[in-house]
């Protein structure tokens, strides 16, 4: 027999807990959640703990089995939890001795609500805080009591075929069905390589090329030690200083995990379909293992009733959890604001302010945490300016997030003036609301996505409601303050032309007033170029931090300070809140994104000079695209706009640039996202759900950036993650990396046809300013968007087509371009096909424009006349074969087939053939 220790009166935690000790609290038992199952991955990689220690942990932690006059263990994963947890407790965080609440112990397998024992005995739960921990389990897996029982008496095997050493992870994208049908197994061909998470590890491959045959199970598990050996090699890498802070350390752990268990499926029994990875799913149990801890503590509830409720499931309906849906608005008025000194500083700005959208997405999400003692791990969706949290359903918490939202809008209200915000909901949930309707197979799963609809709807009502101007309390003061601020002598700022300047600086070109939000954009811009991390504290710490604070708190850029403890001080003394990494990945695409910190996607791709000697021809195509620029192209200085737009000029046999200088705004999204999260999946599940967000930002948020920098080095990255992306860059380049983020978006998501996006094209010249470029770019997206039945579309040069005619449309001017360089086409003929489009379009108008035909006869026979080499008459055969080719090409391959549409190759061709 076990030793019973029962854990701590919760009235006494409640009593005794200040905020910072809830918070620890609260991180203990999310710790407790995300790992609860990685015994999946010792146990896959081989680990021996030895026969007598299996032996004993299989008795304590696995189910026993019987029949057939044996006896055999399942889920064996939890007996090698209590294992992986003892290995790699020398690199946790300091949990041992008496502040180890709401547990009784940390590692002790002899005390019943040890950390250890709350982890690893989720199939067999006894105590209240093992109890919480196997509900969440089960929340989150979206299992209703039958369909559990029989999973948790099943034996390993999936749908697939594979056991739980061979199967590898299905893609949800190849699932997804507008209809609502399911995919039936057969249909599955894709799965995820054993691979350490990377921009390259992200994309499907063909189960042939990933997936072991069961009869192979020495190579499946070596795949996966030598995947564990990095994992536990990649733990250390976590500044020992940070552990003195659970929370801190915990974030850190949360990116780790997610680098090297993105891909292990996580259920690999009862039959089921292995979809969901071990991250996510763990993720998920604990943050609703930490809110459902919370609920009960807040209640004073004691060990024996928390136990009982959830053994009969009696409080299932009860609202117990807080699901809190943040999304900022007003992004592209904020990144887009002009002042007078806006254009000349645009590069820079764009960068600082794009940036800076992502640190008040991931600050605001932050405070929310904050205010509510929640650990960062009970955030589980944040991505494109929209973040989830789950939280208890508490009169406390509801009073701290109606204080959050005033404050929140505070400071949008006066470093914004309204244009900009964060509107914040929340939504009460019971358990059953993640479950499965029992029962009723045709509605398995309408509960869930019932309760996803409302939760969509309520942050569409909040988005509707902004700053409260209609509530109950008095409206706020939008300009309070406003002329206590503005100075006479400095005006308005001369970067966002709007808010009162409180500063003069002098920057390259002159002095400007600036207010204090515009300089930290500015210095954002530039420390981007010098620093990959970045530090979220209380107080300020180190030179390179921001003048405006973001909710409270301060955010300062870094290099590699705390690797030699420089501020284990502040993390000691609970300045030190957060610490990120931000780089964008610098390799062939295959390392893992890890780097000892805590990541966050939130830095684009910025194109720099690579420090190696320009030619004269190149040092002049600079000078006269940007002559106001002081020539400074020395290794990582950034590019300006200027600069990007004559990066697709070419020299010709003259030695001349030609083609034009212009950029082109690349904008997209996903087509129908909200019918895609709220239908798309069969059996939807809360663990589901958040794999699904994670894994559609990452195209964006880890690919996008890592394409750009290695094979589109010339384009800015405004933003880019969520199901969206805004790109700036040299002309051609843009519609050329169009298609090719089209065919990597179509083998990211597994070839689903129902899955695609729609992307808008707008060319203009240098000099433009950035609002113009932003809303050009909005325009050609929604025309794209117009199409119908599905959207699926793109528009280059006003025209809207399919992406498939896209793709017919480049091979046109493939061969437009082959035919101009063997016969010289001029100009002045390439332009008047032009006109010949006008009338092909309006020939059912007016019939007499079908004259065309011979026009276009006419022109093309005179042309060739003139052609060196072609005038004489004993050539007269050589030009009828060149007009039929051309009216092959030209007429019928272009005119005919595409009518207006043909605009997009000659559009390209004229552009990059003129002087």
């Amino acid at each position: 027999m076990v030793a019973r220790h029962a854990m701590t009166d919760p009235s006494e935690l409640k009593q005794a807990m200040n905020p910072q000790e809830l918070l620890a609290a609260s991180s203990r038992v999310a710790l407790a959640g995300l790992v609860h199952d990685i015994g999946k991955f010792a146990e896959r990689a081989g680990i021996d703990p030895g026969a007598e220690l299996l032996e004993s942990n299989l008795h304590q932690y696995a189910r026993r089995q019987e029949g057939g006059g044996r006896q055999w263990f399942t889920h064996r994963h939890a007996a090698y939890t209590a294992v992986a947890v003892d290995l790699l407790e020398r690199h946790f965080p300091r949990l041992k001795g008496d502040d180890v609440a709401p547990f009784a112990a940390w590692d002790t397998p002899d005390v019943d609500d040890s950390l250890i024992n709350a982890a690893a005995r989720h199939h067999k739960p006894e105590t209240a805080l093992q109890w919480i921990i196997a509900t969440a389990d089960r929340v989150a897996s979206g299992f209703e009591r039958e369909t559990f029982d029989r999973y948790n008496d099943a034996q390993e095997g999936t749908e697939t075929g594979g056991d739980h050493f061979s199967a590898r992870q299905l893609t949800l994208f190849e699932q997804i069905r507008l209809d609502g049908s399911s995919s039936h197994k057969a249909s599955l061909h894709y799965r995820y390589a054993l691979q350490p998470l990377s921009p390259k590890a992200i994309f499907p491959q063909t189960a042939q090329d990933c997936e072991p045959p069961k009869r192979e199970r020495d190579n499946a598990k070596k795949q996966y030690r030598t995947l564990w050996d990095q994992f536990t090699k990649a733990l250390e890498a976590i500044p020992a200083s940070h552990q003195d802070r659970l929370d801190l350390w915990l974030d850190h752990f949360d990116t780790l995990l997610a680098t090297f268990a993105h891909s292990i499926p996580a259920a690999t029994a009862f039959g089921v379909k292995p979809e969901v990875s071990l991250y996510d799913h763990s993720k998920a149990v604990a943050a609703l293992a930490t809110a459902l801890w919370r609920w009960h503590q807040a209640r004073d509830d004691d060990p024996a009733s928390i136990v009982a409720a959830h053994h009969q499931r009696s409080d299932w309906d009860g609202a117990k959890l807080l699901l809190i849906q943040g999304d900022l608005f007003g992004i592209q008025d904020f990144i887009f604001a002009a002042g007078g000194e806006t254009q000349r500083r645009a590069a820079k700005l764009l960068r600082g302010r794009s940036f800076y959208v992502g640190l008040l997405t991931e600050c605001a999400a932050m405070r929310v945490l904050d205010a509510l003692a929640l650990p960062p791990t009970s955030q589980i969706i944040n991505a494109a300016g929209k973040f989830l949290i789950v939280a208890p359903n508490t009169e406390q918490t509801r009073s701290a997030l109606t204080e959050v939202r005033r404050s929140l809008d505070a400071w949008f209200l006066e470093h914004s003036f309204g244009q900009a915000g964060v509107g914040l909901a929340w939504l009460g949930a019971s358990c059953n609301d993640f479950l499965s309707a029992p029962g009723d197979q045709a509605n398995s799963h309408q509960r869930f996505q019932t309760l996803m609809k409302r939760l969509f709807a309520q942050l569409d009502n909040a988005k509707a409601q902004r700053f409260d101007l209609c509530g109950g309390d008095p409206p706020p003061a939008v300009f309070e303050g406003f002329l206590d601020r503005f100075d006479n002598r400095l005006g308005a700022c001369q970067i966002d032309g709007r808010s009162p300047a409180e500063l003069a600086e002098h920057h390259e070109g002159g002095t400007i007033a600036l207010s204090r939000l515009a300089k930290d954009q500015i210095d954002i811009g530039n420390w981007l170029t010098r620093f990959e991390r970045l530090l979220v504290t209380r107080e300020a710490i180190g030179q390179h931090t921001l003048d405006v604070d973001l909710f409270g708190y301060r955010i300062a850029f870094t290099g590699d300070e705390t690797d030699s403890g420089r501020f284990g001080p502040a993390v000691r003394d609970g300045n030190l809140l957060r610490a990120w990494d931000f780089s964008v990945p610098a390799d062939d695409g295959w390392c893992a994104l890890w780097n000892g910190y805590a990541r966050r996607y939130i830095n684009g791709y910025i194109p720099r000079f690579s420090g190696e000697s320009l030619s004269d021809y190149e040092r002049d195509k600079y000078a006269a695209c940007d002559p106001d620029a002081d020539g400074d192209f020395s290794a990582h200085e950034p590019k300006t706009l200027n600069h990007l737009a004559c990066e697709d000029q070419r020299l010709d046999e003259k030695e001349r640039w030609v083609g034009i200088r212009a950029l082109s705004t690349l904008k997209g999204d996903i087509d129908n996202l909200g019918l895609i999260f709220q239908q798309g999946l069969a059996e939807p599940t809360f663990a589901k759900m958040a794999a699904l967000s994670r894994q559609t930002n990452a195209f964006f948020a880890v690919y996008l950036p890592w394409l750009c920098q290695h094979e589109y080095r010339n384009t800015y990255t405004v933003f880019a993650g969520g199901d969206d992306f805004f790109l700036i860059g040299p002309w051609r380049s843009q519609i050329t990396l169009a298609r090719r983020l089209r065919a990597e978006f179509e083998r990211y998501v597994a070839g689903n046809p129902e899955i695609h996006f729609s992307a808008g094209l707008s060319t203009t010249k240098p000099g433009l300013p950035i609002r113009h470029l932003a809303e050009l770019g909005e325009q050609a997206l929604e025309d794209a968007k117009s199409m119908r039945p599905e959207k699926n579309a793109v528009t280059c040069f006003g025209e809207t087509v399919s992406w498939e005619a896209f793709e017919a449309l480049a091979k046109a001017e493939e061969e437009l371009e082959s035919l101009s360089e063997e016969l010289g086409l001029s100009t002045g003929y390439v332009y008047g096909l032009i006109e010949l489009i006008e009338k092909a379009e309006t020939v059912n108008e007016r019939p007499e424009h079908a004259i065309w035909h011979s026009q276009f006869a006419y022109r093309t026979a005179r042309m060739l006349e003139r052609l060196p080499g072609l005038r004489d008459r004993s050539k007269a055969d050589e030009r009828r074969r060149l007009q039929q080719r051309l009216a092959q090409v030209i007429a019928q391959g272009g005119i005919e087939r595409f009518g207006g549409k043909y605009r997009i190759p000659l559009f390209t061709h004229l552009y990059q053939t003129r002087d």
